[in-house]
């Protein structure tokens, strides 16, 4: 079931072009600069233009390296006369980022399997939004059906568990949290796992404490929650998603490459997309580290956590004139 879920979140993806259009709309005026590089495009200057154009990119966030690559594609197909106009290059520029996050991603839907539970350990630096990420998942789910079991492994942040409490209560999801302030979170995570066991829950949603990517014993605790999962359960957690804050830019590279190293990751989750101009940055994140993204929050809204569609997501940045 939690399979088939996950498809038709995917599905759905593709069809809410509007929301997602709305919710980048920062990010997209950035971008304005290479929407003028199109209209105004010649062959004669193309040498110009494509330097132009990667500079944009750099200074939306994109990061130099994939910028480079990207340019590098439509360089080459411009000198072999395969690309002559400004639409031409703006299609081949949407193409080229649609192509990168799906090859160097691979697949942006959950792989949950057969799994009962599947378990998804969320991770992330403090304040990006894993708790709230966690309930509107929660949602997602239990609308679809789903028996939910949501673990309060963040025994850090005072207001976590009650957050997450709360969030229980309006999925209509059960939730273990800590019977005790001596609790470690590794220890909570494998209650969590064990009671939706023997509960027969399809899906067991596990928050973490925040924590920077620079502090090395906190990032080592995470590696052992992750372990004290697999203790419980052979082959969990079957997804490891990274909460990243989209207003951060570039700053997210260095956060993803720790997590990466410390729990590999399986996917990222990109929020608060709607009240920032740096969503590019995202696309850097998956050139580099070969992860793919798996929801992006465009709003503050519960159903405004939407499963990433890289088509979608390209279409939103450069939308055709009438959906701007």
């Amino acid at each position: 079931m939690l399979q088939k879920l996950a498809r038709v979140f995917k599905e759905k993806a593709q069809q809410d072009l509007e929301r997602i259009v709305k919710g980048t709309s920062k990010t997209r005026e950035k971008l304005g600069v290479i929407e003028e590089l199109f209209t105004y495009w010649n062959l004669e200057d193309a040498d110009e233009t494509l330097e132009e154009l990667e500079d944009a990119l750099i200074m939306s966030d994109f990061g130099p390296k994939t910028a480079f690559k990207i340019v590098d594609g439509i360089r080459d197909k411009v000198m072999s006369g395969r690309v002559k106009t400004g639409d031409q290059m703006r299609a081949e520029l949407k193409l080229s980022i649609a192509t990168l996050l799906r090859e160097r991603g691979g697949s942006s839907e959950l792989s949950l399997g057969d799994a009962q539970p599947a378990v998804l350990l969320i991770v992330g630096v403090n304040g990006g939004g894993k708790t709230t990420t966690i309930g509107k998942l929660a949602n997602k789910f239990s609308s679809g059906g789903a028996k939910v079991v949501l673990a309060a492994g963040d025994t850090f942040r005072a207001a976590a568990a009650e957050q997450l409490e709360e969030w229980a209560r309006r999925s209509g999801a059960e939730i273990v949290r800590a019977d005790s302030d001596k609790t470690r979170p590794d220890t909570l995570l494998f209650q969590a796992v064990d009671s939706a066991v023997k509960s027969g829950a399809d899906l067991v949603l596990c928050d973490t404490s925040g924590r920077l990517h620079t502090n090395w014993s906190l990032m080592d605790e995470l590696a052992k929650c992750k372990r004290s999962i697999s203790k419980r359960l052979p082959d969990a957690p079957h997804e490891v998603l990274l909460v990243l804050d989209g207003t951060t830019g570039l700053n997210m590279l260095n956060q993803a490459k720790e997590f990466n190293e410390t729990v590999q990751l399986s996917g990222l989750i990109l929020t608060k997309l709607d009240g920032t101009a740096r969503g590019g940055a995202v696309v850097s994140v998956v050139d580099e580290l070969g992860v793919p993204i798996k929801f992006i929050g465009v709003g503050e809204g519960i159903d405004d956590l939407q499963p990433f569609d890289a088509d979608t997501f390209v279409d939103a940045l450069f939308p055709e004139a009438a959906q701007q």
